[in-house]
């Protein structure tokens, strides 16, 4: 009888640690895309910045598809800051949860 239990006990342990496991795994990989993604902000960023200085020097000769361009730039800061907003949250709410 003890035997048993002791086994259903060791048996449970296993269980909670394959799981602690998994879920580890899974935080690394969000912290992993994370950074990526704020390695992405960044580029962007700084492109987003060359871009505006370029156009105040040149504030006559406007070439508009260089104006789509700079907007379509800021539009993918734009997404990626929500995107690294929505994997922080994700971050956090896993951290707490584990």
């Amino acid at each position: 009888q003890n035997e048993k239990e002791l086994q259903d006990v060791v048996k449970q342990q296993e269980e909670k640690l394959l799981q602690l496991i998994d879920k580890s795994g899974e935080v690394m990989r969000l912290k992993a895309e994370v950074s990526e993604l704020k390695r992405l902000l960044q580029r962007a960023e700084t492109e987003a910045k060359v871009l505006w200085e370029e156009m105040r020097s040149k504030e006559h000769q406007v070439d508009t598809a260089y104006v789509q361009e700079r907007v379509m730039l800021r539009r993918e800061v734009d997404k990626l800051r929500l995107l690294l907003v929505e994997k922080e949250d994700e971050n956090v709410r896993l951290t707490d949860k584990y």
